[in-house]
């Protein structure tokens, strides 16, 4: 009878032993453990990151860090971390926490358009993925890329075409370059390339010349307009005398690519740079800007016109009027210096 209590006393604190584990499973494991009102927040893990560093994003966010702890080191998670860009929702149990962090890398949208050099490219792409500016300068300027690809530094921009991308957040350079390349290539693809020879143009010079007509016009309707233009003065081998090439050249000379300049002078055009395209016949050795897709799409279906040249509408803004002969420019071009000096 003695043994008997013993025996029924050991299987009801065997019993609450394991009902108290089963509590703190549940507990550790599937009671919401989020600690802020918003629907979701995210965390980015840097690559080669420890527990510790994780660890401390996610001690703000939860109600029971030390429940988080014990779980992650059960699973193992504190010795498998994993990269990326992870979401948490609120009301997550731990369980569902490190499944998420753990195996659901979220990707991003990498977006970019009208940065000026290579420089502000990479700058502008490093606040929204892991890799840093330095890393991606590097990588979009090296050497062996750009020999492989039949490039040089001043045509490296040519390669990014303005447009919103996915990417995992812990992206390399090279992993990003590669494929902004494969972007490239997809864009350029057989029609676009049939139209460009049928210009007597490359790729990079079409690439080249939308930077120009970018700067040139910001009316997207107007750009196929003045695509012809520039297109019929190389035709005829005239100097294209583009303003906004003579403004590059001068930024580009003194390196100073933030210097604001809102009226082109004589003294910029005595700029001696293969960029000031007064001075210099053809196209510049490189775009002078990134072109966005609607400024490509105007130099590869250029509007078909006798026109050579134009000046801003001073009834029209943000328009141009264009002219087939020098002295129907000069006479435009003195409506604008008069209103201009009116100013």
């Amino acid at each position: 009878m003695y043994i008997k209590k013993i025996l029924l006393a050991i299987v009801f604190i065997g019993l609450a032993i394991a009902a108290y584990f089963s509590y703190f499973v549940y507990n550790a494991m599937f009671q919401p453990n989020t600690a802020f009102n918003e629907d979701r927040v995210y965390i980015t893990v840097p690559t080669h990151s420890n527990y510790e560093a994780v660890r401390a994003q996610l001690k703000p966010l939860l109600t029971d860090i030390e429940s988080f702890d014990a779980l992650a080191h059960r699973k193992k998670y504190n010795s498998h971390i994993k990269a990326g860009r992870f979401v948490i929702n609120k009301g997550m149990s731990n369980n569902d926490i490190i499944n998420s962090i753990r195996s659901k890398n979220l990707p991003v949208k990498v977006s970019f358009n009208n940065q000026e050099t290579i420089y502000d490219l990479a700058g502008r792409v490093a606040t929204q993925i892991e890799a840093d500016s330095t890393s991606l300068i590097n990588a979009m300027t090296n050497e062996a890329f750009l020999a492989d690809h039949n490039l040089n530094l001043e045509t490296a921009l040519g390669v990014y075409i303005p447009n919103s991308y996915e990417f995992f957040w812990n992206t390399s350079a090279e992993t990003f370059r590669d494929k902004m390349f494969k972007e490239y290539s997809k864009f350029w693809n057989a029609t676009k390339k049939e139209k460009a020879q049928a210009l007597n143009l490359t790729e990079t010079q079409v690439y080249t010349l939308a930077s120009i007509v970018q700067k040139e016009t910001a009316k997207i309707d107007e750009r196929p307009r003045v695509a012809g233009v520039y297109l019929n003065r190389l035709n005829k081998k005239m100097a294209l005398q583009a303003d906004p090439t003579v403004i590059y050249a001068v930024k580009k000379s003194e390196n100073n690519f933030k210097k604001v300049i809102k009226r082109v002078l004589y003294k910029h055009l005595e700029v001696d740079s293969p960029y000031n395209t007064y001075k210099y016949p053809g196209l510049p050795p490189g775009p002078i800007a990134m072109p966005d897709v609607s400024a490509i799409n105007a130099v590869l279906n250029p509007e078909k016109h006798n026109y050579y040249y134009f000046v801003a509408d001073v009834k029209k803004f943000g328009y141009h009027k264009f002219a087939k002969t020098l002295s129907q420019h000069n006479r435009n071009r003195q409506e604008y210096v008069r209103w201009i000096s009116r100013q």
